[in-house]
């Protein structure tokens, strides 16, 4: 029995693989034929996104900004990175914040996990918006002890942020809150908390490569 559920993993995993190399390959092809200079930049995209735990989404999200990355600079895909996050944050935290206005359809527990929400997602866009500040900030220090405590602020508030959005879920958690509510809210704080958990990968790889290069 353990070796056929072995057997099962490692076909899925080939698919998976398989699905990555062609959704990578038809990304690159689209790009060159749309714009022959952005396959560059697309190529730089997918090679970074292998770094993350979502690449498939992270290949798919950055992709549509290939013309502002310059190729090769992971500043450019961190900062990227991160705005994206900061705004499907903001739009989830607005996506909340409206349901509680149809409070009377709600058990009164599913609406304080609504309130316990838009509470922590708040905290996460403030968070996301420092970190996106910072980031710029880090990428003109000239000092290797001034970027890296730039760039431990920025990680630790998107790691904050992430922590943030994963509260926000675990609100959800109980089996006697409501299907819908769980539905309508945890499939786009998911997608968020993906975004955000990519963002924090590039951020980090940013970290690691230009920490090396200054004095």
């Amino acid at each position: 029995i353990q070796t056929k559920a072995r057997g099962r993993k490692n076909i899925m995993e080939l698919k998976n693989k398989i699905f990555l190399v062609l959704l990578v390959s038809i990304t690159i092809l689209q790009s060159s034929s749309a714009n022959p200079s952005r396959s560059e930049p697309d190529r730089f995209i997918v090679s970074s996104c292998q770094t993350t735990r979502y690449p498939l989404l992270c290949v798919h999200t950055l992709s549509a900004y290939a013309t502002k990355i310059r190729h090769n600079n992971d500043q450019d895909l961190a900062q990227t990175a991160l705005t994206i996050s900061l705004a499907r944050a903001k739009s989830v935290s607005i996506f909340v914040a409206k349901l509680t206005k149809e409070t009377p359809r709600f058990k009164r527990r599913e609406y304080l996990a609504i309130k316990d929400c838009i509470e922590v997602l708040g905290n996460s866009v403030d968070r996301l918006a420092q970190s996106v500040k910072e980031l710029g900030r880090a990428g003109h220090a000239v000092a290797s002890e001034d970027f890296m405590w730039k760039m431990s602020n920025v990680q630790t508030w998107v790691s904050a942020a992430l922590t943030d959005e994963t509260t926000c879920l675990d609100g959800f958690s109980d089996r006697a809150m409501g299907g819908k509510v769980k539905r309508l809210i945890r499939f786009k704080v998911v997608h968020v908390a993906q975004v955000t958990s990519n963002a924090l990968a590039l951020v980090n790889q940013f970290a690691e490569k230009r920490s090396v290069k200054l004095p």
